[in-house]
């Protein structure tokens, strides 16, 4: 379950971060007229992500068995590489975020209505869809018939709401170079169990072999039902009896991957090119543009 709060919570708060900057822009230069067609952006985008959520979750259960796992196999490799890739992202780009965001609002808004429902729905949308691909893709892997890890999803999501919220408003100051760092290495190692799962997944499809290789069987030491083997499948996808392949596959992703996103935590270009404490930067740990109380 915490594996499933952990993703609600990064993707939900990188959600509300845009948000926040989208709002709060228009609040202070004094566009209220503007925030209409923003939310109307808003709303579309998380309905699409929704229903997109929704497909996944009922528009696969009438495909035979093979097939399920099949697609869901493919969709959560897919789901990976989209989380691997939002992960480095937001760490390369944080710091600027704010600036572009304000630079596509200025241009929506010479542009008309339709342009800011256009720059809302498109800076909050890309958000919904990985999140809602990789939601499912990890609620798969840790849950099968358990509501637990949706309800960790829906608890971390709540959880960034409310932390927007007081981020929005100036009631909250958090150092987000920090939190994307740390909450992006904890992504990593659930994406890792992710990834093996849709190993596991193709292999039960017959795409890929090696189904009967186990590397280890510790299901008597660790029984899968248990109270700690709930709570390692819920954290870290943890499978009492992989097979040499899903192994091999975590190993080779997880170990590479983190040693990449640390040694890229240490390049002081950026921390040079612009202070910590600049406006808009993810190091700043200010609210963004926050609105007044009043």
């Amino acid at each position: 379950m915490f594996g499933n709060y952990l993703i609600g919570l990064r993707e939900g708060l990188e959600a509300g971060l845009v948000v926040c900057i989208l709002v709060a822009y228009l609040v202070k230069t004094g566009r209220r007229d503007a925030l209409r067609p923003v939310w109307l952006g808003i709303a579309i985008a998380c309905g699409i992500s929704l229903a997109f959520g929704a497909t996944l979750e009922f528009g696969t259960q009438e495909l035979t068995f093979e097939a399920q796992e099949l697609l869901g196999g493919t969709l959560s490799v897919i789901s990976v590489g989209l989380v691997t890739w939002m992960v480095f992202w937001m760490k390369r780009t944080a710091r600027h975020l704010k600036a572009e965001l304000h630079g596509r609002l200025d241009t929506a808004l010479a542009m008309g209505t339709g342009a800011l429902v256009a720059t809302a729905f498109l800076a909050v949308g890309r958000e919904g869809l990985e999140t809602a691909l990789f939601v499912w893709a990890s609620v798969r892997a840790s849950g099968e018939g358990s509501s637990a890890p949706l309800a960790g999803v829906l608890l971390g999501i709540a959880t960034a709401i409310a932390l927007a919220w007081l981020f929005y408003r100036g009631a909250l100051k958090i150092n987000l170079g920090r939190f994307f760092t740390w909450t992006g290495a904890m992504l990593v190692v659930v994406a890792a169990g992710v990834l093996a799962y849709g190993v596991h997944d193709l292999q039960e499809a017959r795409f890929l072999g090696g189904l009967g290789d186990k590397a280890f069987d510790v299901s008597a030491a660790v029984p899968p039902d248990s109270w700690y083997g709930t709570v390692l499948k819920g954290v870290f996808n943890f499978q009492p009896d992989p097979t040499v392949l899903q192994l091999w596959v975590w190993a080779l992703y997880l170990v590479p991957v983190l040693v990449l996103f640390f040694a890229e935590r240490s390049r002081p270009a950026d921390a040079k090119a612009r202070p910590a404490d600049s406006p808009g930067s993810a190091e700043s740990a200010e609210a963004p543009d926050a609105a007044p109380a009043g």
